[in-house]
């Protein structure tokens, strides 16, 4: 038997506002995004950005439906709709913001296992990393350099 010990690296900022300017921005848009959702059932909205090396930003926010699982989370949505809207484009970065409607959400919140599925398969399509920024609705600021620091063992198509 071996063991097999994987490691994850985080950049940490302390707040959106020590970010670098191209990422606050993202954040910003992700915030605003994030108030268009639609959580009548779980009370939680999630709003995301995603730049484009077009120079495009896409945004989503989760959207729920009483006939669970129906609804779609903000990541699913924003980067579905960048490869049905800029199918040739390639996702840079992703900024993730959470908030809840009965307290407030002060630690990072990383996109749930869909989402990084998801966000894998358009890394492993376009043959670079995307980089992700998430954060609660205030308080720290992680930064993953890729998805597959996310999901260090991802399922790809490579194995159909």
């Amino acid at each position: 038997m071996e063991k097999l010990t994987i490691t994850s690296t985080f950049n940490v900022y302390q707040s959106a506002d020590e970010l670098p300017g191209d990422v606050k921005d993202l954040m910003q848009q992700a915030v605003e995004v994030r108030k268009t959702s639609y959580a009548p059932y779980s009370h939680f909205h999630v709003g995301a950005a995603a730049l484009l090396d077009n120079g495009r930003v896409v945004l989503g926010s989760n959207q729920e439906n009483a006939a669970y699982p129906s609804g779609l989370c903000a990541e699913r949505v924003a980067v579905f709709q960048a490869g049905a809207v800029y199918p040739d484009a390639k996702i840079i970065k992703i900024a993730i913001s959470a908030a809840a409607e009965d307290k407030v959400v002060d630690s990072p919140i990383p996109p749930c296992g869909s989402c990084r599925q998801a966000i894998a398969e358009y890394e492993s399509k376009q043959e670079t990393p995307v980089e992700i920024y998430f954060m609660g609705e205030t308080g720290k600021v992680y930064h993953s350099p890729s998805l597959q620091n996310l999901l260090p063992l991802v399922f790809e198509s490579k194995y159909l």
